[in-house]
């Protein structure tokens, strides 16, 4: 049972996919209630991989290995520990969430659900992988499904949003394919086994590995993404028809920073915490400059994409604090940062499938019209921006408290962006909510069961972590330990 459970989570989906093929196109029910029940079931198995880990455990846990090509030593391996456990459970929630919101895709449906599970395939055998072989296929096999997904069922621009997509992470892959040869060469045996990696290192010199860091680094920061790398997002979250801008916020972004604690910092120890305080300097700006453009914003989608960027700007610090509660804030800010800005995303779709407008001067008064989603959009809106008591503020507090010791100066000024990130909330709750009715919102429907049905695990999720975070943190710190414990920092610290 152990040793299928973890190619289950991976290629369920995958089968559903070819399945979905031989089926008639007409029958669209059947379409949707196969990618439903199967997210649904990978959403189950995932629950099952929470209750059977088992946290204090060493090393990594439901290892599948099998010899795939042998003449240059690549192997099927999949495995899990307290960094990939979370978001394994992430993708699972928000690819059943996002499969329900797709209620409002009514074209080519069988196509959209074909490329819809290949994508849920990409994405949790990017968090299993243990091989870089494997661990570069399933990186690039995300990115073909969500182009197509974006260039066909996106907004106006769509075309452009989707390109650009695709070459920024096209660009990004060159270099991590760079960096992975590299790693393969100067090691003895030449081997793709990230275990192995760790364990036996590689023969680079001090600039090498400086410029193998640099490949890995360019490829995450393209998905996180950091600045100045991160002007698709905007582009495609605002094309991208809702439920894929909710697994490009909630899933995808953290597949550059699970990148840098699974590849770049176990691998290359030193160069990580030389990089360190460049990777501060970074998180200030994403953190500053994403939620000051965000306020600058007239398209609420937008500015909840731009909001991301910002947000995962304390994912960076927390890498850069090289301590435990630093990591444990940036870890957390990846499991959190997918629950709200999925919930936001589902919001800014409810709306817009009712009133066909995401401009923000459109609105006012809805919160009187609309009680329930006003409600809704409060609560997520304020765990977004840190309110104590929700999930939000547990990972950006420990973030800043963590890289607090070492880069005092840089957490001094982001704190700014908490005040930014603060006003583009309330002003959007004001704008959206707040003052007289417009008339021609006077027929406008509060969002329905289905809707509240695909926010209220999420919702779950953001109290739970909110009030008590030390159960996500007893999954992820020993794994967290131990990676201090190779970058030479204290476990304690």
């Amino acid at each position: 049972m152990t040793f299928s459970l973890l190619t289950a989570l991976v290629f369920l989906p995958l089968a559903a996919a070819l399945l979905t093929l031989a089926i008639p196109k007409d029958r669209a029910g059947l379409i949707r209630a196969l990618a439903i029940g199967t997210t649904g079931a990978v959403l189950a198995l995932s629950i099952l991989l929470l209750f059977w880990f088992q946290p204090e455990g060493q090393g990594f846990q439901f290892e599948e290995k099998l010899s795939w090509i042998p003449q240059i030593n690549v192997w099927y391996h999949l495995g899990v520990d307290g960094l990939s456990v979370p978001l394994v459970f992430l993708t699972a929630l928000l690819s059943f969430v996002a499969a329900i919101a797709s209620a409002s895709i009514h074209e080519r449906l069988k196509e959209y659900y074909f490329l819809y599970l290949l994508l849920v395939t990409g994405m949790m055998g990017t968090f299993l992988a243990l091989d870089l072989f494997l661990f570069y296929l399933f990186w690039e096999v995300v990115l073909v499904p969500m182009y197509f997904l974006i260039g066909i069922w996106g907004g106006p621009r769509r075309e452009y949003a989707a390109i650009k997509f695709f070459l920024y992470t096209l660009a990004g892959s060159v270099f991590m394919l760079l960096s992975i040869l590299t790693c393969y060469f100067h090691s003895n045996p030449h081997t793709f086994s990230i275990p192995a990696l760790m364990a036996q290192g590689m023969d680079l010199t001090e600039s090498t590995r400086g410029w193998v860091f640099l490949g890995f680094f360019l490829a995450f920061a393209i998905k996180v993404p950091i600045f100045p790398f991160h002007t698709w997002l905007p582009d495609a979250h605002v094309e991208a028809p809702t439920p894929i801008s909710v697994l490009l916020a909630g899933v995808l972004l953290k597949m550059g920073g699970y990148g840098l604690f699974r590849i770049s910092f176990p691998l290359l120890p030193q160069a990580a915490v030389g990089f360190g305080t460049v990777l501060a300097v970074l998180g200030l700006i994403n953190i500053v400059y994403g939620a000051m453009v965000a306020l600058a914003q007239t398209d609420l989608k937008k500015l909840v994409a731009y909001s991301s960027v910002s947000h995962m700007g304390f994912v960076l610090l927390g890498l850069s604090a090289l301590t435990l509660t630093g990591f444990n804030g940036a870890m957390l800010e990846m499991f959190n940062h997918g629950m709200i800005t999925g919930g936001m995303f589902l919001l800014v779709g409810v709306l817009y499938d009712r009133a066909h407008t995401r401009n923000l001067a459109d609105f006012g008064g809805l919160g009187a019209k609309i009680p329930v989603y006003g409600g809704l959009l409060i609560f997520f809106s304020m765990a977004s921006l840190g309110l104590p008591g929700l999930s939000g503020f547990v990972g950006e507090f420990l973030s800043l408290l963590g890289c607090f010791p070492t880069h005092p100066a840089i957490v001094i000024f982001s704190v700014l962006g908490l005040v930014f990130g603060a006003a583009v909330f309330l002003l959007m709750i004001q704008k959206v909510l707040l003052g007289p009715l417009h008339p021609k919102w006077a027929g406008l429907t509060d969002i329905n069961r289905r809707e509240i049905f695909t926010l209220v695990p999420l919702m779950l999720f953001i109290l739970w972590v909110g009030i008590w975070p030390s159960t996500l943190i007893a999954w992820q710190n020993p794994a967290l330990k131990a990676l201090l414990y190779r970058l030479g920092g204290a476990a304690g610290g």
